[in-house]
């Protein structure tokens, strides 16, 4: 127990993936920043962000880190030595996949890499979360609802979220489920599943 009362803090690596185009880095930075821009840049190399969230009393220091398109997630080690250095992908604490809900090839792509994790590493407790982003656009959806679910049923332990960046719409409950994902690892704190509305009003899991 530390002096303001909290556990000790505990280090944390979340990896962002997609393809080019689906809002990874504007996910990121309406959580850190609470900013968005319409301008789109291509990533064209990893990103480190570091903030400190608080939940259920426990401090956790993030690195969260957003990256560019990958042609493909690295099965062992020494592939990811040599084509993906410092990009910390065999080594992450959760991933979260980003997929374009107007973009069903997108969510192809999201599909391949997720399986690729699936079958490279052992992931029993290493949270995978599959994020629709693009929420505002839903009108123009490419991605039927159906293919989510049937996905997200094969392996029970991956959870679905949709959001919207631009609109910072469930972007605070994305990132409040996946450390309640971390947590319940590392402490056995039990995730529950709550109401966006109830998420943001009590925001328990708070950003410093």
């Amino acid at each position: 127990m530390t002096s303001n009362g909290y556990t000790d803090h505990q280090k944390v690596t979340i990896v962002i993936l997609g393809a080019p185009g689906v809002g990874k880095s504007s996910i990121v930075k309406q959580f850190v920043h609470h900013t968005f821009t319409e301008d789109y840049e291509p990533s064209d190399d990893k990103s480190f962000y570091f903030p400190s969230v608080i939940i259920n009393e426990h401090v956790y220091d993030l690195k969260i880190v957003d990256c560019p398109y990958i042609p493909y997630f690295p099965s062992n080690s020494l592939q990811e030595w040599s084509d993906f250095r410092g990009f910390n992908l065999r080594i992450a604490t959760a991933y979260v996949l980003v997929y374009d809900i107007t973009s069903e090839e997108s969510f192809s792509y999201m599909k391949a890499l997720r399986e690729q994790i699936l079958d490279s590493r052992d992931m029993h407790d290493v949270p995978l979360f599959i994020v629709g982003n693009k929420y505002d656009l839903a009108d123009d959806r490419g991605v039927s609802r159906r293919d989510v679910i049937n996905m997200v049923k094969k392996h029970r332990k991956c959870i679905h979220v949709e959001c919207s960046a631009k609109y910072n719409w469930h972007i605070i409950f994305l990132f409040k489920e996946l450390m309640k994902a971390i947590d319940h690892i590392d402490y056995g704190h039990k995730p529950t599943a709550v109401r966006v509305q109830d998420a943001l009003r009590r925001n328990r899991c708070s950003i410093m």
